[in-house]
């Protein structure tokens, strides 16, 4: 399984970019990070992998999704072949694609046993703390009604979220990361007590990537 170091910063195309942008997006962001000696979660659809961890050496190549399924079913993405293709982790149960109880702590398991990191996603403190119970390597903890809305997390509900997930298991690192797309908002979710932060529309939509990525991360390196 591969180590992380704290803070991490997550960079979340999600379907905006594919193909030769992704690639582009993806050298941009080791190469930023690299120059600020960060570990730097990107993550991808499924069809790209293969060409990220060709021409990526530092990034922690993520699937933005994974099914507990064996070999035979039509239509899910089976853990073994994100295996195969060098996935270094998954995010599990984002809120735009959901998973029930026993397929989220499942994909978890099979994810510990072949070696990838597990991200998880929760959303009320309930849910935090239910999550945590499986214990993934890292859980993401967002409202789910502030994903993509540009608004982030407030103090109360980062803390809160923390302090859910902890209570449980304080080994799981935890990730704020709605709504922010500015060095402003990576700084306030790691003064509240973030292990990491980073962003999907707010760097992919920015008119210079490099430059989103270059404000964010230095943001974040006054951290470490």
């Amino acid at each position: 399984m591969r180590n992380f170091k704290r803070p991490l910063f997550m960079v979340n195309p999600k379907t905006y970019v594919y193909g030769s942008d992704v690639v582009k997006l993806a050298k941009l962001t080791e190469k930023i990070a690299n120059k600020y000696d960060l570990d730097c979660l990107f993550t991808s659809q499924q069809i790209d992998i293969p060409a990220l961890k060709e021409n990526t050496d530092n990034l922690i190549i993520t699937a933005q999704h994974m099914d507990a399924v064996g070999p035979g079913k039509l239509g899910s993405v089976l853990p073994e072949a994100l295996s195969y293709y060098g996935v270094d982790a998954v995010v599990l149960n984002h809120s735009e694609d959901p998973l029930t109880v026993s397929d989220l702590d499942g994909s978890i398991k099979r994810a510990r046993k072949l070696g990838m990191l597990s991200i998880a996603c929760a959303d009320s403190f309930e849910q935090c703390r239910a999550v945590a119970e499986m214990h993934p390597d890292i859980m993401i903890c967002e409202p789910a009604d502030l994903v993509g809305s540009g608004s982030t997390s407030d103090e109360s509900y980062v803390k809160r979220a923390i302090e859910a997930v902890h209570s449980v298991d304080p080994k799981i690192a935890v990730i704020a990361a709605a709504g922010v797309d500015d060095a402003g908002d990576v700084s306030k979710m790691l003064t509240w007590g973030a292990d990491g932060t980073g962003g999907a529309s707010g760097i992919v939509k920015a008119s210079s990537w490099e430059e989103k990525l270059e404000e964010m991360m230095s943001a974040m390196s006054k951290f470490k």
